[in-house]
């Protein structure tokens, strides 16, 4: 390095000079070539997970989005988002809605443990609005309990809701979607599927279980059912403000979270601009 800053030294001016600007545009060329990269990239996994399909088929004027959980929480602020769209919702919950959902959308009381309540609920949907377009696979429940300490029941109706029921409403939903090759899953997991923590083990599992019916689904759309404009989105929201946390949030042993509305805001992008892979952490808005 001596001698060539030696050399430098007696070099002409114009040659040193021919040697920085070499550089500068070599050092430009690289930086305009990932620029370009970059976009490239995100097209291709766009594309990727569209199935190859490129077209923007998503048309408001005609969707029928069915949301699970509709009523509260997540679910509240997904209806109405797509509402504020123009876009129609059908609410799945135990609970009836409250405040700007309880007004206009039509919802189905039903419990989301009970097989033969999913699928009496799903004949009459498509009986009296026709067949869903999307599905938002959003409900879930929580217990906070060891290993040890949940029950038997506790634990089966936490499996049911969190992870049979996603399985048994896309059993019934799909098939339409496959026939017209338009549609959408949205399956609602959790951080918890990379994460599990003490005390949240029987929810983690579910969580795991959702993202690997999710992955799942994806093949089976692309290998199976040959349905490039289904399409399928897995959503992993970090703790969330929603009723589910009050214990947690009261006892002030969480740092970060997010709003439901953060949650809510990734889910309609999805909806409205092809699937993904989210994660959705503290601070990130709709």
């Amino acid at each position: 390095m001596e001698s060539i800053s030696r050399l430098s030294q007696h070099l002409p001016p114009f040659v040193i000079n021919l040697s920085k600007s070499q550089r500068a545009q070599a050092v430009a060329t690289v930086v305009s070539i990932l620029a370009l990269l970059s976009p490239l990239n995100r097209w291709l996994s766009w594309r990727s997970a569209n199935h190859g399909d490129t077209l923007n088929r998503w048309n408001p004027a005609t969707e029928l989005v069915v949301v699970t959980g509709g009523s509260s929480g997540i679910g509240s602020r997904i209806v109405q988002m797509l509402e504020a769209k123009n876009i129609k919702v059908i609410i799945l919950d135990i609970n009836p809605p409250s405040g700007k959902n309880g007004t206009r959308t039509p919802f189905y009381k039903v419990d989301l443990s009970d097989a033969d309540a999913i699928a009496a609920v799903a004949e009459r949907i498509r009986s009296e609005h026709g067949h869903p377009t999307a599905l938002v696979n959003n409900a879930g429940i929580a217990h906070g309990e060891t290993i040890l300490s949940v029950t038997p029941e506790k634990l089966q109706r936490l499996v049911s809701v969190n992870l049979e029921a996603p399985f048994l409403l896309t059993q019934q939903f799909l098939p339409d979607m496959i026939t017209h090759n338009h549609g959408h899953i949205v399956n609602i997991a959790s951080l918890a599927s990379f994460l599990t923590q003490a005390a949240n083990v029987d929810y983690g599992a579910t969580k795991v279980g959702l993202l690997a019916f999710h992955e799942g689904l994806k093949q089976e759309l692309r290998h199976i059912y040959n349905a490039p404009g289904v399409r399928a989105t897995v959503i992993h929201p970090t703790w969330v403000n929603t009723p589910m946390i009050e214990p947690i949030l009261k006892a002030g042993t969480l740092g970060r979270y997010v709003e439901a509305e953060d949650v809510a805001g990734a889910v309609v992008r999805q909806l409205t601009s092809g699937p993904w892979f989210a994660c959705v952490d503290a601070g990130e808005g709709p």
